[in-house]
C-alpha cells in the first residue's frame, strides 16, 4: 500500500513493489493483498469524508485571510499618508512666523525653511477665504489628526497583523487535521473567535479531545506535536515542564512542538536536530529547504494575556536551520498518532 508522504492519502495499492515514487511516499506492505485493498479503500474513503467535513471551514477561513489582507493592506497605505503629518505641522509653524508678510487672498507664501540646512526657500499653498491665523491653525489640524490617525492605525495593524498570522495557523492545522475530534477541536476554536455560529451538539456525541502525536528519536527521547492551537496551548502551557524544550518554525505557522527532557541524562544534538525538523515538518514551510525553527525551554515560553489560542512569545531562544524530512515513517519513530481512527 502506497500513501502519499506528505498528505498521508492513500495513492495505490499492488502485489508487486511501486518504486517510481521514491521518497515521495511510504510503503505498508502484508501478507495479504485483501487487507492491502480493502485498507485502501476504507483509509481513501476516510480521507475523502473528512476532506467533505473540512471544505466549508477550509473556505471559511481562506475568505478571512483575504479579507484579513486586504483590509491591512489599506490600513497601510493609509498610515503611509500620514507620514505627511511634520510637513503640516511645518507649514503651521512658518505660517505663524511670516504672518506678517501674508494678506488674506494670497494663494500662497514663500517663506525661508528654517527647518532644513541652509534654510532653502519653500512655497506653502493658502486658503484665499482664510485669514492668515487660520491658514496656520488649518495645518495644525491636519497635523493633529494625522497624529492621531497614525496612533489609531498602528493599532489597527498589529491587531490585523496578528489575526492574519491566527488565521493562517488555522489553514495550517486544517491541512493537518486527521479525525472527527480534531476537526471538531478546530471548529470550537473558531467558534470561540467569533468566525462561526457554535453548533449544538448532543453532550452523548461529543468528540473526545484529540491527542498530540508522539515520536521517538533515533536516541530515544520523546517528542510530542500538537494538531491545532488549542492542543498547542494545553501542550506548552500545561504538558510542558520548564527543563522540556519547545520548538516552533520562526515566524510560520507550524505546530508547537515539545522535546522531553529525561532526567537521565542531558539532550542530544540529534534528539535537538530531530525535534526541529518534525517542528519543519509539521508547519507551512513542510516543503521547503533551510526553515529556520526557534527553540528554547519551555519555562521560557509564555502566553499574552487575551493572545489568540497558539500564540506564544519567548525568550532566550536559538535557531537551527533545517530541511523537513520527505516523510514521518522513514525519520522517526512515531509512537502514537494521536488521532482518531
Amino acid at each position: 500500500l502506497l500513501t502519499n508522504a506528505q498528505t498521508e492519502k492513500p495513492m495505490e495499492f499492488s502485489a508487486v513493489d511501486i518504486r517510481q515514487y521514491g521518497g515521495l511516499a511510504k510503503v505498508e506492505r502484508a501478507e495479504s493483498l485483501a487487507y492491502l485493498t480493502d485498507r485502501f479503500y476504507r483509509e481513501r474513503d476516510r480521507k475523502e469524508h473528512m476532506a467533505h467535513r473540512s471544505a466549508h471551514l477550509v473556505k471559511l477561513v481562506a475568505t478571512n485571510i483575504e479579507r484579513c489582507a486586504k483590509k491591512l493592506q489599506l490600513q497601510q497605505k493609509e498610515l503611509q499618508d500620514t507620514k505627511k503629518k511634520e510637513k503640516w505641522k511645518q507649514y503651521g509653524e512658518l505660517i505663524t512666523a511670516n504672518l506678517y508678510r501674508i494678506d488674506q487672498g494670497m494663494e500662497n507664501v514663500t517663506a525661508d525653511n528654517y527647518f532644513e540646512e541652509g534654510f532653502p526657500q519653500i512655497t506653502i499653498p493658502l486658503d484665499t477665504r482664510l485669514s492668515p491665523s487660520a491658514n496656520a491653525q488649518k495645518y495644525f489640524k491636519k497635523y493633529n489628526k494625522a497624529k492621531k490617525a497614525e496612533q489609531e492605525l498602528t493599532r489597527q495593524i498589529a491587531l490585523a497583523q496578528a489575526e492574519l498570522v491566527y488565521l493562517e495557523s488555522v489553514e495550517e492545522e486544517l491541512d493537518k487535521a486527521d479525525g472527527e475530534a480534531g476537526l471538531a477541536e478546530i471548529s470550537d476554536e473558531l467558534a470561540e473567535q467569533g468566525y462561526i455560529r457554535r453548533a449544538r451538539q448532543d453532550k452523548k456525541k461529543r468528540q473526545a479531545a484529540s491527542k498530540p502525536m508522539e515520536f521517538e528519536t533515533s536516541d530515544g527521547f520523546t517528542i510530542l506535536v500538537g494538531r491545532n492551537n488549542k492542543q498547542n496551548d494545553v501542550l506548552t502551557l500545561k504538558t510542558g515542564r520548564g527543563a522540556d524544550l519547545w520548538f516552533h518554525t520562526k515566524n510560520i505557522p507550524g505546530s508547537h512542538t515539545l522535546l522531553i527532557h529525561d532526567r537521565e541524562r542531558e539532550f542530544t544534538e540529534q534528539a535537538i536536530l530531530e525535534a526541529a525538523q518534525l517542528a519543519a515538518f509539521y508547519s507551512k514551510a513542510k516543503s521547503s529547504a533551510n526553515v529556520p525553527v526557534d527553540y528554547t525551554p519551555v519555562k521560557n515560553v509564555k502566553k499574552p494575556a487575551g493572545a489568540k489560542p497558539g500564540f506564544v512569545i519567548y525568550t532566550t531562544n536559538q535557531t537551527a536551520y533545517v530541511t523537513p524530512p520527505r516523510s514521518i515513517d522513514s525519520f522517526v519513530k512515531q509512537t502514537q498518532k494521536g488521532v482518531d481512527l
